[in-house]
């Protein structure tokens, strides 16, 4: 009888707690899978606020940091007192029930105080950039209008008398003043290596100002549900050296070259007899439509339909044959057009350079 009560507390154990092996084997597997996940997060992805391209990305990247750090800290302290309290106390085999006890005055001090004295320190070291980004703009700064439309970004610098759509082209080492509207719904405009996100509003304006301090394309994306294709309103920024800055204005400033090729010229003519001029704007000819982006120099942009597309002969074909079709919920309908009338009419839009 005693022999057969120890072998079923054996076998009980046994079940309860696994083997030292197979312990062992576990947090191998573990370990494996964590080494895994850490160099998953540490691959390189184009849209990311950990890699800061300004002033204004740099302080909201070092607040990041600051408020991850203690959350590490702080779960790494009350996971191992938990495990400790879990392997210390646990319940052994014929062991007493231990004293019942309530309450600790000192734990319940400190655990309280701690968490008011971390969030006080993030609170000091938070309010002084929140007070320095939202502060005014450089009186020496770039001003840029930013408009958000569904699903697309107008761009307009009103000291050049340049309208550009999508693409942000800003001056290393000059700071921008961003201000930012909306024409329909509420946007958000974000670039993460530029900095945080701000919204844009109908019938208000925000503002972001920063300066960009090296070269490069970085990609961006609408952070405000604005409709359907809300995931398909993107934007880049391209921050160039201020030679080349300004040799993009320059050629921005000028008068749209007409075309001379019979089949371009072709396009024009459909460009403004199949409603297109209704809605785009093209400088120098009869289409100042205000709903669409404005075309005049669009053969010099990478990218099209709101960034989601790249401006190549094969893409400006696919936009155009069927425009809700690439965005759901596009304003832009469906013209109906024929091979014919896509061959020339991408072809009128990509001599618009």
């Amino acid at each position: 009888m005693a022999r057969g009560l120890k072998r079923l507390i054996t076998n009980d154990l046994t079940q309860r707690w696994p083997a030292p092996s197979r312990v062992r084997r576990l947090f191998a597997v573990l370990a494996v899978a964590t080494a895994g996940l850490i160099a998953c997060a540490c691959s390189e992805t184009p849209q990311t606020a950990f890699n800061p391209r300004s002033e204004y990305a740099d302080d909201g990247l070092n607040l990041f940091i600051v408020v991850i750090w203690f959350g590490v800290i702080i779960g790494v302290l009350v996971e191992g007192v938990l495990i400790w309290a879990a392997i210390q106390y646990r319940r052994r085999p014929r062991d007493p029930l231990p004293p019942q006890i309530h309450g600790n005055t000192i734990i319940e001090i400190l655990w309280t105080t701690g968490p008011v004295i971390v969030v006080g320190y993030i609170l000091f070291i938070t309010l002084p950039v929140i007070f320095s980004t939202q502060a005014p703009a450089p009186p020496s700064s770039m001003d840029v209008e930013v408009i958000g439309h569904q699903f697309w970004w107008e761009f307009q610098y009103p000291d050049a008398n340049v309208v550009t759509a999508n693409e942000l082209h800003l001056p290393v080492g000059q700071t921008a003043n961003l201000i930012l509207q909306s024409d329909d719904v509420i946007h958000s405009f974000w670039i993460p290596a530029l900095g945080g996100k701000r919204d844009a509003f109908p019938g208000h304006t925000n503002f972001i100002w920063m300066t960009p301090n090296s070269t490069g394309e970085f990609p961006g994306q609408c952070y405000q549900l604005c409709g359907y294709s809300h995931g398909n309103m993107r934007e880049r920024a391209i921050i160039e050296s201020p030679t080349d800055f300004q040799a993009w204005l320059k050629s921005q400033q000028q008068p749209v070259v007409q075309p001379t090729d019979p089949t371009a010229v072709e396009g024009g003519q459909l460009f403004q007899t199949r409603g297109c001029a209704a809605c785009h704007a093209i400088n120098g000819t009869p289409a100042q439509g205000k709903v669409g982006p404005n075309l005049t120099h669009v053969a010099s942009r990478g990218v099209i339909a709101g960034s989601v597309l790249q401006n190549t002969t094969q893409d400006m074909r696919v936009w155009l044959k069927d425009p809700p079709g690439v965005k759901p919920g596009s304003i832009m309908p469906n013209l109906s057009l024929n091979d014919h009338e896509l061959d020339v009419l991408v072809a009128y839009l990509q001599s618009l350079k």
